[in-house]
């Protein structure tokens, strides 16, 4: 095995690869597949979604603390890795291989097992993969290239997660098409852990007992206010992604095949955007190109509600895409560093801890995004793809346009009571 390979940015980053072609296409369109596919209604969707956040919020933070107090010869989160791979596999393929011929509440029963088991052991995945990131890679300048490779290979993953799922989807059925993800997940998520090396110094300390460690992960005021701040923004990645399949359709007159050239418009210039917000890091410092990345996400989103048109769709997604690379870019620095000053006041490596608490937070953006939906959906009369309403058009643009921008002001306002700790991380880098 090559030792270049190992540890490496590239190599790391193929875990974000595997992780985020299933999971985009997952976050695009279930509530496509079950609502206007399926007849869902919007009200037993987001119910499912409800329940769901409840069972994360029990099984996050559970399973960051037992990935922290792992000990094996291979590591504190390879191992749970590894034994996730074939469940996630499994419980992706159940969410979109529905039986035929289901009642509305049968749908709905099926619909919310399914989001349990899938959504459990995407927990497990993530909170594991994402521990690894503050421990393999040290200091912000690394940190930031780091983050910057792996953002690359997560816009990739986010273009063939939503702009090709219409087309394998269209060609295959949902079923096939969940399949063939899932071996893609396992494939590149394989190749990824086999370069992994975790460093065994990490793991020798004894852990903090379970309710010191949950005392001390709350009441780090500078991590609440990060990630939730971040969740707004994570919650405007889930209606740009989910809803633009409804934008197309109702408020573009799109058929379902030009779906991937809007979904295109929006992931393909975040590709080489990514550079440009390493420079916005590098040039003011990682807390101030958060907020910039921020407050630019939210003016990119408000031409979307003006396009009419293939073409100015596709011109607003483009704008969409520039503040969409800045998030996905500048978080991977700041949370790094809240961990590393957490370890400087415990003296214990807690990267699984912090990295469920704050995936939880994060997460619960799904539950925001439900909720908008749901509460739009009703003020316009939309209930499901059986029942639009009379002005689904109207519904559309709000949720893909104005609901995000304010959501984003409020990231940005939140964002402000965000003060780095001593040290670099408030210079340029």
């Amino acid at each position: 095995m090559n030792n270049k390979f190992i540890n490496s940015p590239v190599m790391f980053a193929l875990g974000m690869f595997a992780l985020m072609v299933p999971t985009q296409a997952f976050s695009s369109f279930y509530s496509y597949f079950y609502v206007e596919k399926l007849g869902l209604g919007v009200g037993l969707a987001t119910l499912a979604r409800t329940i769901y956040l409840i069972w994360d919020a029990l099984n996050q933070p559970l399973f960051g603390y037992l990935s922290d107090r792992t000990r094996t010869r291979w590591g504190r989160r390879r191992p749970w890795i590894y034994a996730s791979i074939p469940l996630f596999m499994a419980t992706f393929v159940m969410v979109f291989a529905v039986p035929e011929g289901l009642t509305e509440t049968s749908l709905f029963i099926w619909f919310l097992v399914a989001l349990i088991l899938f959504e459990g052991v995407s927990t497990i995945l993530w909170v594991n993969y994402g521990a690894l990131f503050p421990e393999l890679f040290k200091g912000d300048r690394m940190r930031a290239k780091a983050s910057a490779v792996q953002q690359g290979f997560q816009i990739v993953a986010l273009l063939i997660g939503a702009a090709l799922t219409p087309l394998l989807f269209g060609a295959m059925g949902f079923g096939r098409m969940a399949l063939v993800y899932a071996f893609v997940f396992a494939l590149f998520m394989c190749l990824c852990v086999l370069f992994i090396r975790e460093n065994a110094d990490a793991a020798k300390d004894e852990p903090l007992p379970l309710l010191e460690a949950f005392r001390e992960t709350f009441k780090n005021k500078q991590f609440w206010i990060f990630n939730i701040a971040n969740s707004f923004a994570q919650t405007v990645n889930g209606l740009l992604g989910s809803m633009i399949p409804f934008y197309a359709k109702y408020v573009l007159g799109l058929p379902e095949s030009q779906v991937s050239l809007l979904l295109a418009s929006v992931f393909v210039p975040v590709i080489p955007l990514v550079a440009v917000w390493f420079w916005v890091i590098r040039k003011f410092g990682s807390t101030m190109g958060w907020r910039i990345s921020l407050a630019v996400y939210a003016l990119s989103v408000l031409p979307l509600g003006f396009a009419s048109s293939l073409g100015t769709g596709i011109a607003a997604g483009a704008i969409a895409g520039f503040g969409l690379a800045g998030f996905l870019v500048t978080p991977a620095v700041l949370s790094g560093q809240i961990i590393d000053r957490d370890f400087e006041a415990t003296g214990r490596r807690r990267e699984g801890m912090y990295t469920a608490v704050g995936g939880f937070i994060t997460r619960s953006s799904g539950l925001l995004s439900a909720l908008a939906f749901w509460i739009v959906g009703m003020m316009f009369g939309y209930v499901s793809g059986e029942n639009p309403g009379p002005d689904p058009a109207g519904t559309f643009r709000v949720l893909i346009s104005a609901v995000p921008f304010c959501l984003l002001i409020i990231s940005v306002v939140i964002s402000m009571f965000f003060r780095a700790g001593r040290g670099s991380e408030e210079k340029p880098l």
